[in-house]
């Protein structure tokens, strides 16, 4: 048995595909100690694992600190998280001892964690990887557009930080890409690399285990033999950007009181009695157990967010893609790549296009195809099972 520490100060898309890996490691006989926010303290505790919380709000508000315009801003408030999450983690484990270290790729200074306590590391992927030069090659891009004093502000800061976090940690920070995608011996990428753009440019060093689907370990009241035979249409816009009242609208008014029966998750943060009149064919929730729902259903419209992508796609539902921010963009553009959905742009977005877009989907077999296609190789790659496969193969090369 080893002791494991790990490291996702979280949102549902980063803490989510790690749960079946918990569960897995401590079935195995692992020592689970798990940092994370308050929110996911219960979702965690009932794998069986250790549960050590971080102030959520003290780590987004210096994140956010480090400005929101630039890549380079955001790497900059990645680094202004050290002081939050360091200090904290070193105080509650004082005394303890750990065989390994598994973070998150882009959050909890996870890369800085493992260094200072000298701990062999893993990195947990739960988006696309990047390699050092691919990720050069889109900072290099991104950075072209910033005025020039702004450029300087920002590496200016960058140089401080890093300056700081040598002194405070004696941790040297040689990239950029090291603050922002923590690279480790072994990295676990929650997809497949024919899902990964460019998969074939990783080494072995990178693992892609496929969609890591297990129970979500949350309670729910959601009646699902009012869908099971129906064939729903499933909405679900996640859990961050999901704020868009205006948009649930709209779906309902491109599909109310039409012969498909819609299935709409609307999160926590909007009100039920902001939508109006529901239809009769429309089913509304806060929250929905979206891998059982989409089990029944016949399209899929997200947001795009490789969790709920890599979902629709586990259970061969094709997708209408309606990225928002972050990383959806490229993920709704590899879904339409790969022929199992099409993206359409939030911006301007009518109604009717919105229903002949999902008739055209649904309507048109090769969109079918290809998302069982998916399916196929989604379903034999392995998931959480294969992660920890690789993760006791890394282990004996540790001596672990």
């Amino acid at each position: 048995m080893a002791r494991v520490l790990f490291i996702n100060a979280g949102s549902e898309g980063h803490i989510n595909p790690t749960i079946g890996v918990v569960q897995e490691l401590i079935s195995r006989d692992e020592e689970v100690v798990y940092f994370t926010i308050e929110a996911f303290r219960e979702r965690i505790e009932k794998t069986g694992a250790t549960v050590r919380t971080l102030d959520g709000q003290k780590f987004i508000k210096a994140f956010i600190s480090g400005g929101r315009n630039y890549l380079l801003e955001r790497i900059n408030g990645l680094l202004l998280t050290a002081d939050i999450v360091i200090p904290n983690v070193l105080e509650q484990i004082e005394g303890e001892h750990f065989d390994y270290i598994i973070h998150d790729s882009m959050f909890g200074c996870g890369r800085l964690l493992a260094q200072i306590l000298k701990l062999p590391a893993i990195n947990s992927c739960t988006t696309f990887a990047e390699t050092k030069d691919s990720f050069d090659n889109m900072l290099d891009q991104l950075s072209t557009n910033i005025p020039t004093e702004v450029a300087k502000e920002i590496n200016d800061e960058y140089q401080r930080l890093t300056a700081r976090v040598k002194e405070k940690y004696d941790v040297e920070i040689y990239s950029h890409y090291e603050v922002f995608c923590n690279p480790a011996p072994l990295t676990i990428v929650y997809t497949t690399r024919e899902f990964q753009p460019f998969g074939g440019a990783f080494d072995q060093t990178y693992k892609f285990i496929g969609p890591s689907i297990s129970t979500r370990l949350i309670e729910s009241n959601f009646d699902l033999t009012a869908i099971k035979g129906k064939r729903p249409i499933y909405i679900s816009l996640g859990t961050v950007f999901n704020q868009v009242l205006d948009f649930y609208k709209l779906f309902i008014k491109a599909f109310g009181d039409t012969n498909h029966t819609v299935v709409m998750s609307i999160g926590e943060k909007t009100l039920m009695s902001d939508l109006g009149e529901i239809p009769k064919n429309f089913i509304v929730k806060n929250y929905v157990p979206q891998t059982e729902v989409l089990k029944y259903s016949k399209l899929f419209i997200t947001h795009g967010g490789m969790n709920s992508t890599h979902e629709g796609l586990y259970y061969g539902v094709p997708l209408i893609v309606i990225p928002q921010s972050a990383d959806q963009p490229i993920i709704a553009s590899q879904v339409a790549n790969i022929g199992a959905g099409i993206k359409l742009q939030m911006q301007g977005l009518n109604a009717n296009q919105l229903y002949e877009s999902a008739n055209h989907v649904l309507n048109n077999e090769s969109f079918h195809k290809a998302a069982l296609d998916v399916r196929g190789f989604f379903q034999k790659s392995g998931g959480y099972h294969q992660a920890v496969d690789e993760i006791f193969e890394f282990k004996s090369k540790y001596d672990i």
